[in-house]
């Protein structure tokens, strides 16, 4: 599979999102008890955001080719779709209308950019893509980290350290419920930035075929973006960190993340990122297998 098919993204978005509204949310009178659809009718949708039906089961068909902004603006409010879920339908409706290939996002990282994670020496930071490959760490997140570095194939991957090794993963993450949903959300929202994405599209695959966990994740159509929030960790050497987490994009380097844990000073969490650090500068290389990664260019 070259890419993802747009047209049935868009069917089974739209009508996931219409089956989970009911009429008295969206402030209109059931009439009869048998109703013979979950949520929303496509009448109901059409009526909602100001088009006819026909036109309605078109787009919910899979075409959104010739649908305007404030029309999708319309059918975003009246299916009470949040920003990740807006934002979502504007980048389906995008490539409906311009099939174009998205420009690649960076697979190595620059060596100024390095330098800038080497520089946060207090905080764990890396450089990550859409599809949660790691490209670029520093020595705490390595250390931070280290649950899932312990797999050897490279690029380092957190959503099949997720989905491929749960046991351990389960033990590392403390929200790991919330994190699963999360991760399968944030790709699928990267899917519809980019349906060309091969390598998206091979992890996908990859996913599917080997964890009934992200299947049924990924066929919950959620979607999420990428934002602030607090992450807790149970590491193996130092325990239990409740960190709070900053991602970026990089505007020089579009499609990839910069994100930095950090703790307030005088927390248990704080002192833990310092025994932390104590502990990876025993383990630093002079060469990280990471390091050596990005400069051979793999994918």
């Amino acid at each position: 599979m070259a890419t993802i098919d747009l047209r049935t993204e868009i069917k089974e978005f739209l009508s996931s999102r219409r089956a989970r509204i009911t009429p008295e949310r969206a402030g209109l009178s059931a009439y009869g008890g048998n109703r013979r659809v979950k949520g929303l009718r496509r009448e109901e949708v059409a009526l909602l955001a100001g088009v006819s039906v026909d036109y309605y089961v078109r787009m919910e068909r899979g075409s959104l080719a010739g649908a305007s902004d404030g029309v999708l603006g319309a059918l975003a409010s009246a299916l009470h779709l949040d920003e990740a879920e807006r934002d979502h339908l504007f980048h389906l409706a995008r490539r409906s209308k311009a099939p174009t290939r998205r420009r690649r996002p960076a697979v190595t990282v620059r060596p100024a950019l390095q330098q800038v994670l080497d520089a946060i020496t207090d905080a764990p930071a890396w450089i990550c893509n859409g599809r949660y490959d790691v490209l670029a760490m520093n020595h705490l997140a390595r250390a931070l980290y280290s649950p899932m570095l312990a797999d050897p194939r490279l690029p380092a991957n957190t959503a099949r350290f997720v989905y491929l090794d749960p046991e351990a993963a389960k033990a590392f993450f403390v929200d790991y419920d919330r994190i699963v949903r999360d991760v399968a959300a944030k790709l699928r929202m990267e899917a519809g930035r980019d349906p060309h994405d091969e390598e998206l599209i091979a992890l996908v695959g990859e996913l599917s075929t080997r964890s009934r966990l992200f299947r049924r994740q990924w066929a919950s159509q959620d979607v999420q973006l990428h934002r602030s929030g607090r992450k807790r960790l149970h590491h193996p050497v130092v325990g239990r960190l409740d960190l709070d987490v900053e991602s970026m994009e990089l505007p020089a380097e579009p499609g990839l993340l910069l994100t930095v844990y950090t703790a307030p000073a005088g927390t248990t969490t704080a002192d833990g990122l310092a025994l932390l650090a104590s502990w990876a500068a025993g383990q630093e290389k002079p060469t990280t297998e990471i390091t050596a990664w990005a400069h051979r260019g793999s994918v």
